[in-house]
């Protein structure tokens, strides 16, 4: 009699606990390392809303913006053992595992921000979030987000490559962004984002490029770099992802609901990245920042061999993506 007690309650417990594990709360923790304010945070801060709210409760998310958890490569390895449960991250950090992904940071691989909305929005943007999800990086591929387009700003008015000839302008640190530069016609720098606004103002550099909050919030705007050339020549996705150790001890439905309101996310952050570049836009013109419309087609051309030697492995992908209409 003993041990059949003892078989009975092992067995309740057995079936209690997974009831009992739906039942306790979950909280969260998600991290950005755009400040508190910021489209990407304020769309998923709403997401943790809609989560608590279709929960009751039962599952609730904390933002930590602003890298207060870590840089990008902390708050990722964070996020691999779980000790970040959501975390929306630059695509850098994710290429060396997924390959695949670093399609995106062709220069001109996307016609315009509407073709990249249409790319994230369709079957590619899925498959990818999927070979995410897939690979060993040990993270859940939930959505996308909008960080625009990336132009030039100098300390000359740039319309063609020529005019780029001799201008010393900043890039982001990968050999890509720089040969970038250098077959549009400039001299690509590799520099630390925190040094470009005293490198502007000192001369070691002529220029740099980013979207228009950018230059405004980095005060970059402030410096001889008062002519906004829009090339749009970089348009990179950002990404959303969530720990598989996290994901993998949510129910099916739960994982669904995730799902469901990160792509609600995605497009929430949409509208507000669109507002945000609107205001600051404005507000650089009435500072007195000349935006310079450009033909792009000569600078798209001139990095051809860019898109040929990086994108030698994405051919194929390179043209579904092209084919997108």
């Amino acid at each position: 009699m003993p041990q059949r007690r003892v078989l009975m309650a092992a067995t309740l417990v057995a079936i209690a606990a997974p009831l009992l594990a739906h039942a306790q709360s979950l909280v969260l923790k998600a991290a950005d390392t755009h400040p508190a304010g910021y489209p990407t945070v304020v769309a998923v801060e709403n997401m943790g809303k809609k989560l608590e709210a279709a929960t009751n409760g039962r599952i609730k998310l904390q933002m930590f913006a602003g890298a207060v958890l870590g840089q990008e490569k902390e708050s990722v390895e964070q996020t691999q053992l779980g000790a970040i449960q959501i975390n929306r991250i630059s695509l850098g950090v994710v290429g060396p595992i997924v390959p695949d992904v670093n399609v995106f940071n062709m220069p001109f691989v996307f016609r315009d921000v509407a073709h990249m909305r249409k790319v994230i929005d369709g079957p590619i943007g899925d498959e990818l979030l999927q070979k995410v999800t897939d690979s060993p990086a040990r993270l859940v591929g939930l959505a996308w987000m909008d960080s625009g387009s990336r132009s030039l700003y100098a300390k000359k008015p740039v319309r063609t490559p020529e005019d780029l000839k001799g201008l010393k302008v900043r890039m982001m640190g990968n050999p890509l962004f720089v040969d970038t530069m250098n077959a549009m016609g400039g001299n690509g720098i590799s520099m630390a984002y925190g040094e470009v606004f005293s490198a502007l103002q000192t001369g070691v550099i002529d220029g740099a490029e980013n979207n228009p909050p950018s230059y405004f919030t980095a005060n970059h705007y402030n410096t001889p770099a008062k002519y906004y050339a829009q090339t749009h020549h970089l348009i990179i996705p950002e990404i959303l992802v969530m720990s598989k150790v996290t994901w993998d001890r949510l129910s099916k439905d739960d994982q669904a609901l995730v799902k469901r309101l990160a792509r609600e996310a995605q497009m929430e952050q949409r509208e507000l990245w669109d507002r945000s570049v609107a205001d600051y836009t404005a507000k650089l013109k009435a500072a007195g920042i000349q935006f310079i419309d450009v033909d792009t087609r000569p600078f798209y051309e001139a990095t051809a061999p860019v898109r040929a030697k990086y994108g030698a492995q994405f051919t194929d992908l390179m043209k579904r993506i092209a084919d997108v209409r």
